[in-house]
């Protein structure tokens, strides 16, 4: 299994790439590419991971990626599920900061830009009040072309380096000295640990899974994700029980032995460590 790196497709006749994704799922392997990838989700959820960060997608949510910064999103289950007719549907431009010349960024009046292309690195999640208006020349751009479609990136790129609403991804630290085997050993646990984190899980399994020894593993994860497997596979148990949280279908007891807890004092100490608040108010919070 190839994971990284990724290729592109670009023709001679473009600078930079706008790709929309109408599937079943988006491409669910850990990847990474050169390019810059500013991705606007119109339809389906699921978990997106971006160099150390964990998180979720929604419809509506706009993500940029910085270049050579590991990342995947990935549908929930149901859209591989056979017979579902749900669609994973985004627009996505990706580009290089050296396509628009050195000389170009150095100008005194894209100072901003310059900082911009520095914070970008480690990924960003596109917020409200800018957000909206992101997404609107986003979906211009797929409706123009040639040097319309320039202008049109540009004004975005202009938005994003004034906007104060955008909170940084992935925790400082260079990603792109990821390799291919790095790629698949990581790609095969993520992949796993969605699959399987609603029961029990014996870090020995997941050693199993990337072909390592237990300590070697543990070892292995801290290093290349920053954090320890337990907690990777919290904080998914975490994101996911939130997402139940909203449907409100669903008690809080239930939804702690449905995401892989076994206990709901436990459940609600590690919810509140990483959301700041309780189950219960996040619920209550949905529902305003």
């Amino acid at each position: 299994m190839k994971i990284l790196p990724f290729k592109i497709p670009k023709t001679s006749q473009e600078s930079f790439r706008l790709q929309e994704d109408r599937e079943h799922h988006f491409y669910d392997y850990l990847h990474q590419h050169p390019e810059v990838q500013l991705t606007l989700i119109l339809s389906s959820e699921g978990k997106v991971i971006a160099g150390d960060y964990i998180g979720t997608f929604k419809p509506g949510d706009i993500f940029l990626i910085g270049a050579n910064l590991p990342h995947v999103f990935r549908n929930d289950s149901r859209y591989y599920e056979q017979g579902d007719d749900s669609t994973a549907h985004s627009y996505t431009v990706f580009f290089e900061w050296q396509s628009f010349g050195e000389k170009f960024l150095s100008l005194p009046e894209l100072k901003k830009l310059q900082e911009f292309t520095k914070v970008s690195d480690r990924g960003l999640y596109i917020k409200d009040p800018v957000r909206n208006r992101i997404s609107q020349l986003m979906k211009q751009m797929f409706r123009t072309s040639e040097m319309d479609r320039l202008i049109v990136l540009l004004k975005i790129l202009n938005i994003l380096s004034h906007a104060e609403s955008i909170d940084p991804l992935a925790s400082s630290g260079i990603y792109n000295d990821f390799d291919e085997i790095d790629g698949k050993k990581l790609a095969d646990v993520y992949r796993f640990t969605m699959n399987e984190y609603h029961r029990k899980i014996h870090l020995d399994e997941v050693a199993d899974v990337a072909n390592m020894t237990t300590n070697s593993f543990c070892r292995y994860f801290k290093k290349r994700t920053r954090k320890s497997y337990i907690d990777f596979l919290t904080e998914i148990r975490i994101g996911q029980a939130r997402k139940l949280l909203q449907l409100n279908d669903l008690s809080i007891s239930q939804i702690c032995f449905e995401v892989g807890f076994n206990n709901l004092s436990n459940f609600n100490r590690k919810f509140r460590e990483l959301c700041e608040i309780t189950p219960t108010e996040f619920r209550r919070s949905q529902m305003q």
